[in-house]
C-alpha cells in the first residue's frame, strides 16, 4: 500500500500537534510540525535583528535571508520524537515564547516565506507516510491527502491550554493577553491573502473541547483503518 498522508489543520491551541504526534507515534509515520517551521523563520528574524517587535519587522530583510535559513527535523531517541533544527542548532525549546507568538502569523503571511516552506513540506511528505499539522496542509500543501482533519475548540479552553503551556515553561504571562493573542492570530490566519486558514471541502471537523487525548486518538485511528480497508479493496 502506498504511503498515507494525514493533514491536520485548525486554529492555534486546538491540540493539533499533540494529536498529530500521537498518530505518528502509534503508526510509525513521520511527523512534521509545519507551524514550527514558520516559528523558526521568526526566531531567525529575532536573533538577527530583522524583527524588533510586531510593529517593526524588516520584511525585505527576511525575504533576502531565506536562502540562509536551513530547517530540519531530527529524531531524538530520548524523547522518542523529532526536534526542529535551525541552521544546525536545536531550537525546539525557543519556539513557543510569547514574543514569537506575537509575530509568527505575520511572518507566515509573507508569500515568499510560505512558498519556501510549502516546497520543503512537500519534500518531507514525498518520503513516505507522514502526519503534518498546520493551517494550510489539506488545502495547499497536500490537497490530495488521504485524511484531512480540521480541529476546533472553544476559545476559552484554547486560552487555558496555551496559558498552562506557557506557565509550565516558566513564562510569566497574563491570561487575558494570551486570549487576545490567540484571537488576533485567528483573524490574521483566516484573513491573510496567501494560503489562509480554511476548512478543506473534504476535511472532517473535530471539535475536541470536551474530548480527552485518548478519545481523539481512538477516533482518528478508526478513520485511518477505514481508509486502509478501502486501499486494500
Amino acid at each position: 500500500m502506498k504511503g498515507l498522508i494525514i493533514a491536520v489543520d485548525g486554529f492555534s491551541s486546538t491540540g493539533k500537534s499533540t494529536l498529530a504526534k500521537a498518530i505518528a507515534r502509534v503508526l510509525g509515520f513521520k511527523y512534521v510540525d509545519s507551524g514550527a517551521m514558520y516559528r523558526a523563520v521568526a526566531l531567525y528574524g529575532l536573533k538577527n535583528g530583522l524583527i524588533q517587535s510586531e510593529f517593526e519587522i524588516n520584511v525585505q530583510g527576511i525575504i533576502n535571508s531565506l536562502e540562509n535559513i536551513q530547517i530540519a527535523f531530527v529524531y531524538n531517541k530520548e524523547i522518542d520524537g523529532s526536534e526542529l533544527y535551525l541552521n544546525g542548532e536545536a531550537v525546539e525549546h525557543d519556539l513557543r515564547t510569547m514574543e514569537i507568538n506575537t509575530v509568527v502569523s505575520f511572518i507566515s503571511s509573507i508569500s515568499q516565506v510560505r512558498r519556501m516552506m510549502v516546497i520543503e513540506q512537500q519534500k518531507m511528505g514525498s518520503e513516505g507516510s507522514v502526519v503534518m499539522d498546520g493551517r494550510d496542509i489539506g488545502t495547499v500543501v497536500f490537497p490530495h491527502a488521504d485524511l484531512k482533519l480540521y480541529m476546533t475548540a472553544d476559545e476559552d479552553i484554547r486560552t487555558e491550554r496555551r496559558f498552562s503551556e506557557l506557565i509550565e515553561k516558566g513564562v510569566k504571562v497574563d491570561r487575558e493577553k494570551v486570549k487576545e493573542n490567540l484571537l488576533k492570530r485567528d483573524k490574521q490566519d483566516q484573513e491573510r491573502l496567501d494560503s489562509p486558514l480554511l476548512k478543506a471541502m473534504d476535511a472532517i471537523e473535530l471539535d475536541n473541547s470536551r474530548l480527552t487525548e485518548e478519545e481523539q486518538l481512538k477516533w482518528v485511528l478508526t478513520r485511518i483503518k477505514e481508509i486502509e480497508k478501502r486501499e486494500v479493496i
